[in-house]
């Protein structure tokens, strides 16, 4: 999958977009083998976004004229961000409106990922949807994409190395975020976002661009009647599956509502799903994730 660049005159990318296309941007090792490159955003582990969004990358380098409607991956293992990541596609099926594919991605050897799509020559049908939240509009809100001062100075070295690393997209939450001493809350939160710059057009790069941010904010709502946090070291939490569906056109550029909540919480995983809203209230996607949530033993 390759991005058209700006045309003559276009302002030019913004670094932290043009270095996140780069990243979707797989090497092509062999007929349906693809390498790509990890980076260290602060976390354990390489973020599960861009395994998810490079995952999709591999597996339109081998569809032509058909979109993603849906894909459900699991992770398996943590991804090392000091090597390269192989993506294996299977080529499933080509079919007469859809094709499927399977992808899994392999490191030291060991598949740490897999994940199934299937998509679709585009049509008319039925339409319908449920309405957006009626929250307030992002103009109105702050940034959230990092903590405020006060915040920032009482987190450890290893969470304030994450939360200060310079992002690609941004957020404003309806809701107020506490990361140090979060209080017990309904499972609920809405959060504005959109990438910090001008993306070059084509749904495919959008859908692959949403794929890589829809893994915020989702299992961390699982938390919130607990008032427990990853971010005060008192949770251990990684994700297991992550499901996606994409019913509409959408641009990441413009700001898209993540309207998410957590039905359920036990047996030390949470449970989470969310909507996806353009600014003029189209339901533009849907996602679900599983994960683990477990307490840290102290001792």
């Amino acid at each position: 999958m390759s991005a058209r660049p700006p045309g003559p005159g276009a302002a030019p990318l913004d670094p932290r977009l043009s270095d996140l296309l780069k990243l979707l941007e797989l090497e092509p090792l062999e007929v349906n083998l693809f390498r790509g490159e990890s980076r260290d955003i602060g976390s354990p582990q390489v973020f599960g976004g861009q395994v998810l969004g490079q995952a999709l990358s591999a597996a339109y380098a081998t569809i032509e004229q058909r979109v993603v409607h849906s894909l459900h991956a699991y992770f398996l293992r943590r991804g090392d961000f000091n090597a390269p990541i192989v993506y294996q596609v299977d080529r499933s099926l080509d079919g007469h409106s859809f094709s499927n594919r399977r992808v899994v991605a392999i490191q030291h050897g060991a598949p740490i990922f897999n994940m199934a799509a299937s998509f679709q020559i585009p049509e008319a049908g039925f339409d319908h949807q449920i309405d957006m939240p009626d929250v307030p509009p992002p103009e109105a809100l702050t940034d959230s994409s990092r903590p405020p001062p006060e915040l920032l100075a009482r987190l450890n070295e290893r969470m304030r190395r994450f939360v200060e690393q310079p992002r690609p997209f941004e957020f404003r939450s309806v809701q107020p975020l506490d990361f140090v001493s979060p209080r017990g809350a309904r499972p609920a939160r809405q959060v504005w976002f959109r990438a910090v710059g001008r993306v070059p057009d084509g749904e495919k790069l959008h859908r692959c661009l949403l794929a890589y941010v829809s893994d915020y904010f989702l299992l961390d709502t699982a938390t919130l009647p607990h008032g427990a946090s990853s971010f005060n070291g008192s949770l251990v939490m990684a994700s297991i599956d992550h499901a996606m569906w994409f019913h509409r056109p959408l641009r990441v550029d413009e700001w898209l509502l993540y309207a998410v909540e957590s039905p359920s919480a036990s047996g030390a995983r949470g449970f989470a799903r969310a909507s996806v809203f353009s600014r003029d209230g189209r339901l533009v996607a849907s996602t679900a994730q599983e994960g683990l949530v477990r307490p840290r033993k102290t001792t």
